[in-house]
């Protein structure tokens, strides 16, 4: 099949990959295409239409600092009024020729010779692109359960992310297997359809009371006609949000008070005792993701509502055994069981210099210099890459740092006649060697099991410091840190391996 040449090929068209797009537009680049497996723009705002969904970060924080939304019409957007968001970004920007939907990026070799990629499609499309960058996210790829007899189970079953509306809940029997923070939006959403729910928590997640409020008309008419209101209003939220993190990486220490109103929360809707025991959580506040709701204990408490800790043994097909020995009758069960976040962060086979295999580099977990470049792969970024994600603040001012770095790195290249860039291995390694050294004093090195862990233990997920360290970090792009060729040097190497040849 005919390869086609471009620049740059973008994997995933979510917040990391329209962010990439519009930049890469900004700076004359028109050459480059966004795959993406869905039918449209939005990522895990497309995919995730479960009832309730919605974010847990300010609605005007958790959207591009370069494309303010005055007439958001939550405090904390909803998924739809998100997807929107998106969707007029890319029609805004004029992104939509340059997608590829109901597509999947399969594969990425490294052209040695060339310093250029060769990047196959599910639909069997070829690109040959000097650069790839990834923004498939870390929630993209649903976890589902390995539990025996699941397959015999005959009523339906579906994955948060990948929701069944064609499905009535409405006098239902229905198991929820998982608590985190898909569950705790999807029980209050069902509760009042379903017969019965068991809820399957392995643990407890500690949920805080979630400031949430209608934004009024006037307030969305003060900030379309006003923007340098909405602005200051965003810088607020920021610094509120970023205060935060001293308890994450500072001192875990002031986490107590958010502690003691987490438990005074679960009381404040739960009356039962033992209920209340199996509600409150075990590890330190903070050590998983901390959640928000208004409504979850109040439909954790219904009396048709049993919260199961006991691990589930197996399934058959009308029903749940747990390991201490009990049945329990189901219809339709939903697992929310999150995503492979730590671990299998790329849905791509790729490979670079000597054909190195990424699984192979990332053997002992996922690392890369400043979550972005990663050592044996030129010319490929990562944005929400290895130990990027927050939690404290919006992701979305790392995406803007991240894609600030990459069009200073294809800036200078172009300017200095550079063809590939590739991170120095000790750089890399330095780096990686600080960020670990950094999160064992962190909050999230207390304890408990995690998906920002992978199975041996490592942090791999999350940035171990404040946002605005990691936005000065990627200010700038500094050649020092790379190993570089030149055109002419890519030429040469070329001519060299056809002689041989």
């Amino acid at each position: 099949m005919q390869k086609t040449k471009t620049t740059a090929v973008i994997i995933g068209a979510g917040f990391a990959g329209i962010c990439m797009g519009i930049h890469l537009k900004k700076i004359g680049i028109e050459d480059f295409v966004i795959i993406e497996g869905e039918d449209g723009p939005g990522g895990t705002w497309r995919v995730n239409t479960y009832p309730g969904a919605a974010c847990d970060v300010h609605s005007h924080l958790y959207s591009f600092s370069f494309e303010p939304y005055p007439k958001w019409s939550r405090m904390f957007g909803l998924q739809d009024e998100i997807l929107r968001y998106q969707e007029n970004c890319c029609e805004k920007y004029e992104l939509y020729p340059h997608c590829i939907f109901n597509t999947f990026a399969t594969e990425a070799h490294y052209q040695d010779n060339k310093g250029t990629w060769i990047v196959k499609t599910s639909e069997g499309q070829i690109f040959e692109s000097q650069f790839i960058i990834s923004g498939s996210g870390g929630l993209s790829k649903p976890a589902y359960p390995t539990i025996k007899g699941l397959d015999t189970f005959k009523g339906p079953k579906f994955h948060s992310a990948r929701w069944d509306h064609k499905v009535d809940l409405k006098d239902k029997r229905v198991a929820v297997i998982g608590s985190g923070a898909s569950a705790i939006q999807i029980v209050p959403a069902i509760i009042d359809e379903v017969e019965h729910l068991d809820y399957y928590q392995r643990t407890p997640s500690w949920v805080l009371p979630k400031p949430d409020r209608e934004i009024s008309e006037i307030e969305q008419s003060i900030f379309k006609s006003i923007p340098s209101i909405q602005k200051i209003y965003r810088g607020a939220i920021y610094a509120a949000m970023e205060s935060r993190g001293l308890a994450f990486v500072v001192s875990p220490k002031l986490l107590s008070f958010a502690k003691q109103l987490g438990i005074s929360h679960v009381k404040k809707y739960i009356k039962d005792p033992a209920l209340q025991e199996k509600m409150i959580p075990k590890y330190e506040m903070g050590c998983k993701r901390i959640l928000m709701s208004n409504d979850y204990y109040q439909a954790v408490a219904r009396d048709y509502v049993e919260v199961v800790n006991d691990s589930i043994a197996s399934v058959d097909e009308n029903g749940i055994y747990t390991n201490d020995g009990q049945f329990r009758p189901v219809d339709v069960i939903v697992y929310c069981t999150g995503f492979y976040a730590s671990e299998d962060i790329l849905q791509t086979e790729v490979f670079g210099k000597n054909n190195l295999d990424i699984k192979d580099a990332w053997k002992d977990g996922p690392e890369a210099y400043l979550g972005t470049t990663i050592k044996g792969f030129p010319n490929m970024f990562a944005i929400v890459g290895p130990n990027t994600g927050l939690g404290h603040n919006s992701m979305i001012y790392m995406i803007e740092s991240q894609v600030n770095y990459i069009v200073e790195a294809i800036k200078y290249m172009n300017k200095s006649n550079v063809q590939v860039i590739d991170v120095k291995p000790d750089v890399q390694d330095q780096y990686n060697v600080e960020i670990q050294q950094r999160l064992k004093k962190t909050i999230w090195n207390t304890g408990c099991q995690s998906w920002y862990m992978t199975k041996s233990g490592k942090n791999t997920t999350l940035w171990p410091g404040f946002t605005f360290e990691f936005r000065a970090r990627t200010k700038n792009f500094n050649p020092r840190d790379y190993d570089t060729l030149k055109m002419d040097e890519v030429y040469s190497k070329k001519m060299e391996t056809a002689e041989v040849n």
